[in-house]
């Protein structure tokens, strides 16, 4: 099972838009930057369950509206998220993770 953090941004983003806050509005409620509010819209920063009551909460609603929908058994989103990732590398970063891939391949499944 995975988690769309992209999917719960994207719906954090659209129903803060939705009541006319702002980033730094939403930010100052929630006593975090307004870095940390984009990373959480993008999607780039895993959200606590905590941190989700409190901002849906600040946005009037309930922290379900973020979460419905956003776990998948699918891996199909984790191949798009690679792909955007891989697209924004320079020629040496894909060079460099490409390298790493051939290390891991070679490993096997190595437990973590």
């Amino acid at each position: 099972m995975y988690v769309d953090y992209s999917l719960i941004g994207a719906k954090i983003k659209a129903r803060r838009r939705e009541i006319k806050l702002t980033q730094e509005n939403l930010a100052e409620t929630l006593s975090v930057s307004v870095g940390y509010v984009s990373q959480v819209e993008r999607g780039v920063t895993k959200v606590s369950l905590d941190l989700l009551a409190r901002i849906g909460a600040a946005l009037d609603c309930d922290l379900t509206r973020f979460l419905s929908d956003s776990a998948t058994s699918d891996s199909g989103y984790l191949k798009s998220e690679l792909t955007e990732k891989y697209d924004r590398l320079s020629a040496s970063q894909k060079r460099m993770l490409l390298g790493i891939l051939d290390v891991m391949l070679k490993e096997g499944n190595p437990t973590f």
